[in-house]
């Protein structure tokens, strides 16, 4: 137990490190984005120079590193309500149907009709499946892709399931898959996934996953369906 309790303090010191870190960087960086998009306004043929798209990507890259690094350091911060998963998954589905139709990928729902609630933070919740469902997206590389999202009552309380026909992930891959900047995408930050982990621990629930390379790869989130009290 005490074992637990100082990984779990340690871990809440690296994540308030990293939000006062990621604070800091973030005020400069906006400044420098001001700056150039100044320039820009000024001397529009700067914009013609080869490096110049470059530099835009790379701070780009480094304001979604920002966001990606809040999101990690509040994941753990939840206000749960009770949500009926039905209605609540059917939304999020929706709200992604255009951008998926637009990349060519088909989206399939088998969802369960549930009637009682689930205790979870709506807003939380919804940014941990946007993340699944978009890790989905990047690991499909074909042009007959395809994200699967499935409702289930268990035991317990429900199972919502994400899976793809993407590239699948290595048992090596596997074994860091939720360790924090470990990322195996040309330009990825190494957090979408550790956050998804950290909200769904907030719920007192868990994540598995499941994957075989050249074949997809399928996220479970367990839920309870008693009271999460707020964190």
């Amino acid at each position: 137990m005490q074992t637990e309790s100082t990984a779990e303090q340690l871990k809440k010191e690296f994540q308030m490190t990293l939000s006062k870190l990621g604070h800091e960087i973030r005020n400069p960086i906006a400044l420098i984005v001001s700056e150039l998009q100044l320039m820009a306004s000024s001397h529009p043929e700067i914009c013609t120079w080869q490096g110049w798209d470059s530099l835009t990507d790379n701070l780009d890259y480094v304001r979604e590193l920002l966001n990606q690094i809040s999101d990690f350091s509040h994941a753990g911060t939840i206000s749960p309500i009770p949500t009926n998963p039905t209605d609540f998954l059917r939304q999020v589905l929706s709200s992604e149907k255009h951008t998926l139709d637009y990349l060519g990928i088909t989206l399939e729902s088998h969802l369960e009709e549930i009637s009682s609630p689930v205790f979870i933070d709506r807003i939380k919740m919804r940014q941990a499946l946007l993340n699944l469902i978009r890790n989905s997206c990047e690991a499909i590389d074909h042009p007959k892709g395809r994200i699967t999202a499935c409702l289930r009552k268990n035991d317990n309380g429900i199972c919502i399931s994400i899976s793809d026909n993407g590239c699948g992930m290595t048992q090596d891959q596997l074994q860091h898959v939720w360790t924090p900047f470990v990322t195996y995408k040309p330009e990825g930050t190494g957090l979408g996934l550790t956050v998804v982990q950290e909200i769904v621990l907030a719920h007192h629930g868990h994540i598995t996953l499941t994957s075989t390379p050249g074949q997809g790869s399928a996220f479970h989130i367990f839920l309870d369906d008693t009271e999460v009290l707020p964190v």
